[in-house]
């Protein structure tokens, strides 16, 4: 592969700033704004990057994607969560819990089943290899790469058919979330279809919009001075304490401790004068730091890879396709918000990275409601993984008749 055209750091900040400002200035011009009530402006946010490294214009890794993810995305969850309103969030209640549980279902469910349709197109020389690596991908996909790991170990997954089970993990899962990210823009559409009650979601937006305007003003210096404060403050102080705290299992580690650490930071925050800040644009630049993890997401998107597995592609297309059912089914029954769906899905298949800026695409006040749900996941993904591989197994017998 050819070294990309773009590749110093700030060079690849620098498009993906650009990237987002032409962005925002198509959506003040009167077709733009058309279709960004369609398609929202953060899923070109993500896909733009992606063409622009899938054609070597910038690199699908970078330190700048890096420094993006360890700094930026725990900067933003502290200026989100500034303004959480945790009654309100509390009273979201089962909805959150129920479809957060069926996403899990339907792919403990859809693993199975995709291979079952689709397990004789896998190159007959995989042989256990390909349930393995499949079970792997179930961890990964209820709890996150811990889980993955876990799972892929305890099978006895080698790490060939691990690396092949990535590229199906990164190109499957973000061509969903890309998929959840629009449907911010249609949700009142979506749940007007269904005639789902968004009383208790509205009550939290509602909440959050008058915080907003009982302390509305213009940014001051030292108000943008206490927003950068407070967002890489807290961050490298998290970074520091989770660096000395004990993992718990494969469930709490290394950067998932970041991400709680920063979360109950920005709660603990939002009972003091700093909530205030909402005010001056505190979730607006949180909102800026989301973008651009965004638009580093996207960037880091080698869909090319997809032609090295195609047979296991199709297997992880169709097992996403059953989990969306699954999820979307659920939500019909309960007449419940596509929030809800779209979130649970996300921390299920994504982690707490994704699960926050799904979340934070319907409103930043409901940020923290992803980071919770991810880290539910963490929990259930390698006893659902388990079960999940020996279901797998017994799949790949009766495909192969007991080979």
């Amino acid at each position: 592969m050819k070294a990309a055209l773009i590749q110093e750091p700030m060079a690849v900040l620098a498009v993906l700033l650009t990237v987002l400002s032409a962005l925002y200035a198509v959506e003040r011009t009167r077709a733009g704004g058309r279709l960004f009530q369609v398609v929202p402006l953060l899923v070109f946010a993500y896909f733009v990057p992606t063409l622009l490294s899938n054609l070597g214009v910038i690199p699908t890794q970078s330190e700048l994607y890096r420094f993006v993810r360890m700094y930026l995305l725990p900067g933003s969850l502290v200026l989100l969560v500034l303004s959480v309103d945790l009654p309100g969030i509390a009273r979201l209640g089962r909805d959150a819990v129920v479809l957060f549980l069926a996403g899990t279902l339907g792919i403990m469910v859809g693993g199975p089943l995709a291979y079952l349709v689709l397990g004789r197109l896998v190159p007959a020389e995989l042989g256990d290899q390909a349930w393995k690596g499949l079970a792997a991908l179930s961890g990964s996909w209820i709890g996150g790469s811990a889980n993955f790991v876990a799972i892929g170990q305890s099978v006895g997954a080698l790490d060939s058919i691990l690396s092949m089970m990535v590229v199906v993990d990164v190109g499957v899962s973000n061509v969903w979330t890309a998929v959840l990210l629009s449907f911010a823009g249609r949700e009142l559409a979506m749940d007007a279809r269904i005639g789902a009650d968004r009383r208790a979601l509205e009550a939290v937006r509602e909440e959050a919009a008058r915080l907003q305007a009982g302390t509305a003003r213009p940014a001051s210096l030292p108000d943008l001075m206490w927003m950068v404060t407070i967002a890489f403050g807290v961050t490298v102080a998290a970074t520091e304490l989770a660096a000395r705290l004990p993992d718990i299992g494969t469930v709490v580690t290394g950067f998932t401790w970041v991400v709680l650490l920063v979360t109950t930071a920005g709660v603990v925050l939002s009972f003091t004068p700093a909530r205030k800040l909402e005010g001056a644009g505190a979730s607006r630049m949180g909102s800026l730091f989301l973008y651009l993890l965004v638009a580093t997401i996207g960037a880091q998107a080698e869909f090319r890879k997809l032609l090295d597995a195609p047979a296991l592609v199709a297997v992880g297309a169709l097992w996403m396709v059953i989990h969306a059912g699954v999820t979307m089914g659920v939500r019909r029954y309960l007449r419940a918000p596509v929030f809800f769906a779209a979130v649970g899905s996300q921390a299920n298949v994504g982690g707490t990275a994704s699960a926050s800026v799904v979340a934070a695409a319907f409103h930043p006040a409901l940020a923290p409601v992803g980071v919770l749900l991810a880290v539910l996941g963490y929990v259930l993904g390698t006893y659902g993984g388990l079960v999940t591989a020996l279901v797998l197994e017994q799949v790949h017998h009766f495909i192969h008749g007991g080979g």
